[in-house]
Protein backbone atom coordinates (compact mmCIF):
# COMPACT_ATOMS: atom_id res chain seq x y z
CA UNK A 1 0.00 0.00 0.00
CA UNK A 2 1.38 3.28 -0.66
CA UNK A 3 0.82 6.75 0.66
CA UNK A 4 -0.77 8.93 -1.46
CA UNK A 5 1.37 11.95 -2.48
CA UNK A 6 1.54 15.45 -0.55
CA UNK A 7 -0.45 13.20 2.21
CA UNK A 8 2.04 12.17 5.08
CA UNK A 9 1.84 9.27 7.39
CA UNK A 10 -0.45 10.51 10.69
CA UNK A 11 2.27 10.29 13.69
CA UNK A 12 0.21 10.30 16.98
CA UNK A 13 3.72 11.28 18.82
CA UNK A 14 3.76 13.95 16.71
CA UNK A 15 0.46 15.64 17.76
CA UNK A 16 0.52 18.34 20.88
CA UNK A 17 -1.75 17.41 23.63
CA UNK A 18 -4.95 19.64 23.75
CA UNK A 19 -2.91 21.45 26.42
CA UNK A 20 -0.39 22.56 24.36
CA UNK A 21 -2.65 23.47 21.21
CA UNK A 22 -4.72 25.07 24.07
CA UNK A 23 -1.66 27.46 24.99
CA UNK A 24 -0.02 27.58 21.25
CA UNK A 25 3.24 25.81 22.44
CA UNK A 26 4.65 24.01 25.18
CA UNK A 27 2.72 25.02 28.63
CA UNK A 28 5.82 25.79 30.30
CA UNK A 29 7.29 28.48 27.85
CA UNK A 30 4.07 29.87 26.86
CA UNK A 31 4.03 31.21 30.46
CA UNK A 32 7.43 31.59 30.60
CA UNK A 33 6.58 34.25 28.28
CA UNK A 34 3.80 35.35 29.80
CA UNK A 35 5.13 36.26 32.84
CA UNK A 36 7.88 37.83 30.98
CA UNK A 37 5.11 39.76 29.06
CA UNK A 38 3.62 41.06 32.11
CA UNK A 39 6.44 42.55 33.64
CA UNK A 40 6.91 44.68 30.61
CA UNK A 41 3.60 45.73 30.43
CA UNK A 42 3.35 46.57 33.83
CA UNK A 43 6.66 48.49 34.18
CA UNK A 44 4.86 50.93 30.97
CA UNK A 45 1.85 50.99 32.80
CA UNK A 46 3.63 52.07 36.27
CA UNK A 47 5.46 54.41 34.07
CA UNK A 48 2.60 56.33 32.54
CA UNK A 49 1.01 56.14 36.15
CA UNK A 50 -1.82 53.21 35.59
CA UNK A 51 -2.19 51.50 38.61
CA UNK A 52 -4.78 49.00 39.41
CA UNK A 53 -3.78 48.20 43.02
CA UNK A 54 -6.84 50.61 43.80
CA UNK A 55 -8.96 47.77 42.54
CA UNK A 56 -7.15 44.84 43.74
CA UNK A 57 -6.98 45.72 47.79
CA UNK A 58 -6.31 42.39 49.18
CA UNK A 59 -3.28 41.86 46.85
CA UNK A 60 -1.84 45.31 47.78
CA UNK A 61 -2.12 44.68 51.03
CA UNK A 62 -0.28 41.22 51.03
CA UNK A 63 2.15 42.99 48.96
CA UNK A 64 2.57 46.10 51.69
CA UNK A 65 3.29 43.02 54.33
CA UNK A 66 5.97 41.42 52.26
CA UNK A 67 7.30 44.61 51.72
CA UNK A 68 7.14 45.31 55.79
CA UNK A 69 9.23 42.07 56.04
CA UNK A 70 11.94 43.85 53.08
CA UNK A 71 11.32 42.22 50.04
CA UNK A 72 12.12 45.11 48.02
CA UNK A 73 13.62 43.53 44.79
CA UNK A 74 10.46 40.73 45.17
CA UNK A 75 8.01 43.35 45.76
CA UNK A 76 8.77 45.49 42.22
CA UNK A 77 8.82 42.77 40.35
CA UNK A 78 5.57 41.38 41.65
CA UNK A 79 4.12 44.64 41.37
CA UNK A 80 5.19 44.80 37.53
CA UNK A 81 4.00 41.12 36.79
CA UNK A 82 0.72 42.21 39.01
CA UNK A 83 0.35 45.58 36.71
CA UNK A 84 1.14 43.73 33.40
CA UNK A 85 -0.51 40.13 34.07
CA UNK A 86 -4.30 42.68 34.28
CA UNK A 87 -4.17 43.74 30.55
CA UNK A 88 -1.45 40.46 29.48
CA UNK A 89 -3.32 37.21 30.18
CA UNK A 90 -7.35 38.34 29.39
CA UNK A 91 -5.98 39.99 26.19
CA UNK A 92 -3.92 36.63 25.18
CA UNK A 93 -7.13 34.15 26.94
CA UNK A 94 -9.47 35.98 24.27
CA UNK A 95 -6.81 35.72 21.28
CA UNK A 96 -6.40 32.01 22.18
CA UNK A 97 -10.32 31.25 22.54
CA UNK A 98 -10.99 33.02 19.19
CA UNK A 99 -8.30 31.11 17.69
CA UNK A 100 -9.58 28.17 18.84
CA UNK A 101 -10.63 25.60 15.83
CA UNK A 102 -14.70 24.86 15.99
CA UNK A 103 -15.92 21.14 16.43
CA UNK A 104 -12.65 19.82 17.75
Amino acid sequence: MTIPPGRPMADPANHPSALARFFGGRPSSVIFKLILLSILVGFILKVLGLDPFNIIRSIRELLDYIWNMGFDAVITIGRYFLLGAVLVIPIWLIIRLVRTPRGQ
